[in-house]
């Protein structure tokens, strides 16, 4: 991370993180610091962390998707996740080749936990010939038993790129609710 960069990570922490948990904080922030540059490491942060995280640990913030993307662009040899499982999946998807690694075990999405690989390939069954299009939000299982992945941003352009009356889109029914219209 270049000085500029981390004394606008520094400035964004101190506002947003009250002073007795930044002072607290501040050893630890300086030993990830530390390891982050010895192992040449990035940490990439979702929205939802907590205010010492976001502010305080992450190279980057934003959204499953801006992470993704931010992950494919990495040249880390080491990426870390602070997010949920699919999240850290998607990042190793990108990166075959780098060390990928999530803050939490247990960090789970109930979205993507929604669907499993035997739901899609029992949906496949139950409806040949009918393409799966998946969310983004989904884990890695779920992606390779897919025909198709889609974001929010891009759901309507990827369903009627496939040019079929029909398709099977999950897991997030609202999202292919909306589609649908």
């Amino acid at each position: 991370m270049s000085t500029a960069a981390a004394e606008l990570r520094s400035q964004r922490f101190a506002a947003a993180v009250p002073d007795l948990e930044r002072i607290e904080a501040m050893p630890l922030l300086a030993e990830i610091d530390a390891l982050k540059r010895a192992r040449n490491a990035v940490v990439l942060a979702h929205n939802y962390q907590a205010p010492a995280i976001y502010h305080g640990v992450a190279d980057f913030t934003g959204d499953s998707l801006a992470l993704a993307q931010q992950a494919a662009r990495s040249e880390a040899d080491v990426i870390v996740v602070a997010g949920v499982q699919f999240m850290a999946e998607t990042a190793k998807l990108l990166n075959p080749t780098r060390m990928v690694l999530i803050s939490s075990l247990a960090a789970g999405c109930s979205l993507a936990e929604s669907i499993s690989a035997a739901d899609v390939r029992a949906l496949r069954r139950r409806h040949p010939g009918v393409p799966v299009v998946s969310y983004v939000n989904t884990s890695a299982a779920v992606k390779a038993e897919s025909d198709i992945c889609c974001t929010s941003a891009n759901a309507l352009r990827i369903v009627e790129s496939l040019g079929v009356p029909k398709v099977i889109f999950l897991p997030d029914r609202y999202l292919g609710h909306h589609v649908q219209q």
